[in-house]
């Protein structure tokens, strides 16, 4: 088989650069036409990493979810095949696995650790085989797309329970009742006890991760909020926390099922607005503080998921500390880079927005910080984004009524987000609409407010790639936190 899938490599590499020769990107090309020569690509050069493969999934948070995990296993000196550019589809990830293939059966690395797509999940799992499968969040997302939330769950159950090997670890989001019920489901065909025993002893059964932190509880569920009734006997959820989302502490008082105990947990969390956060981590192998160079309790919950994945691959809770404290933010994922003039810069700070869970969360977090601020809304509506914007009404932005000095509307739904916003309290003279994006960066940039504030991006997915394309054409990529 190996002489066999050698043309192929050379084949697959050749057409990916070709597509860079003529203008396009390569992150899938190559690793889409080898899959069409050998379907079973994937499984295939996967077999070859000798520490095997870790799969991460998620609505919101898997790249950086994934960016956290590389960052501890790479200070401990695991050798990764890691899809960091993002392209999380099965394109994507044969790309990576083919870059790092070379010979007949040698591949540069040892352990893969791949960020997948939520409709790709059950495929790619069923061809890697995963030594452990991360389970973030489950949210309301693209509806055009992926369906509602029961499509993507029942998807994913169908991973877990056929795909699986009784050694796999799963790794849970406690708080999240449908990610949370995965693990029961495996735990009652395996016989709840001795999996709840497992996951306790950080033996073979799941391990779940959560806050625990009442200070940090909303004062309601958001009416946007997801998976409000048990999957079990779908009476209503009692709630007696609400983090994010539909994320906290519930209950079903009619069945009795509840939130798991949590194996890796956060207390004492301490969000420090647009740049950091501060939490207690616990593990079984004790406690520590972690000081996150990135901010909003989403990226707690990320971390915590990162740091749950390193616990179930048997990393010390000193390198679980060390990489999140060493992690930098993936781009436009809060990160930060300077724009304008040399002689009159200026702080362009980045934030993802694609589904009310994730927007009200950058809502509360620009939120923290004091002052009036400049915004640049960037709405776009293109396959990658979802084709249905009726999202942005399921947001918060009511959080910065009356808190915006100037807020310039961008992308192919510029108007629709102007119209948000003036519903959602924004005086409408501070209102700029301006569809294209080059002038829209380039106004809101000219209009900044004595003594350099920040501009704050809210940009969708696609609109986050043009941005990342507009500033790396004008040599303004490099971090500002550098």
């Amino acid at each position: 088989m190996s002489v066999l899938l050698g043309p192929k490599l050379a084949l697959a590499r050749a057409a990916g650069a070709l597509s860079q020769l003529r203008g396009g990107g390569a992150t899938s090309v190559p690793g889409k036409v080898l899959m069409r020569l050998q379907p079973d690509a994937v499984g295939l050069l996967g077999s070859r990493l000798v520490g095997g493969s870790v799969l991460i999934s998620a609505t919101n948070g898997k790249t950086t979810t994934a960016a956290m995990a590389a960052a501890i296993l790479e200070r401990e000196g695991v050798r990764l095949v890691h899809n960091r550019a993002g392209a999380n589809m099965a394109g994507g990830i044969a790309s990576t696995l083919l870059a790092a293939a070379h010979g007949r059966d040698a591949i540069d690395g040892e352990l893969g650790l791949f960020e997948v797509d939520e409709l790709w999940l059950a495929q790619l799992a069923a061809q890697l085989r995963p030594r452990a499968l991360l389970l973030g969040n489950l949210f309301r997302d693209q509806l055009d797309r992926y369906g509602e939330l029961e499509t993507i769950a029942d998807s994913w159950a169908g991973a877990v329970r056929d795909v699986l090997g009784g050694d796999a670890r799963l790794v849970l989001n406690a708080d999240d009742p449908v990610v949370a019920d995965l693990g029961r489901e495996r735990a009652g065909a395996a016989g709840d006890g001795a999996a709840a025993a497992g996951s306790a002893q950080g033996g073979s059964g799941p391990v779940y991760f959560g806050v625990e932190d009442d200070s940090l509880a909303l004062p309601h569920m958001a009416h946007a909020a997801d998976a409000k009734h048990c999957r079990n006997c779908g009476a209503p959820y009692l709630f007696d926390a609400v983090y994010l989302g539909h994320l906290g502490h519930y209950r079903c008082p009619s069945c009795g099922q509840a939130r798991p105990e949590p194996t890796v947990l956060a207390t004492d969390v301490r969000l420090e607005g647009v740049r950091a956060a501060r939490f207690t981590l616990h593990t079984p192998s004790g406690k520590a503080e972690v000081a996150l160079p990135l901010p909003g309790l989403y990226n707690v919950y990320n971390a915590l998921a990162a740091a749950a994945l390193a616990h179930a691959l048997e990393v010390p809770l000193a390198g679980i500390v060390a990489g999140l404290e060493s992690t930098r933010a993936a781009f436009g994922r809060a990160e930060s880079v300077m724009i304008g003039a040399p002689e009159h810069p200026r702080e362009l700070r980045i934030l993802l927005v694609k589904n009310p869970a994730g927007a009200n969360e950058v809502l509360r977090t620009l939120a923290l910080e004091q002052g009036e601020h400049d915004l640049l809304g960037v709405l776009n509506d293109n396959i990658a984004d979802g084709r249905d914007v009726s999202w942005i009404w399921d947001a918060d932005f009511e959080l910065l009524a009356g808190r915006l000095r100037r807020v310039t509307c961008s992308g192919t739904r510029a108007a629709e987000l102007a119209v948000r916003l003036k519903y959602a309290g924004f005086e409408p003279e501070r209102i700029h609409v301006q569809p294209e994006l080059a002038v829209a960066l380039s106004a809101a940039q000219a209009d900044a407010p004595p003594g350099g504030a920040p501009l704050y991006a809210l940009p969708t997915y696609t609109a986050m790639l043009a941005l990342r394309e507009l500033l790396s054409a004008g040599g303004q990529t490099q971090s500002a936190l550098s």
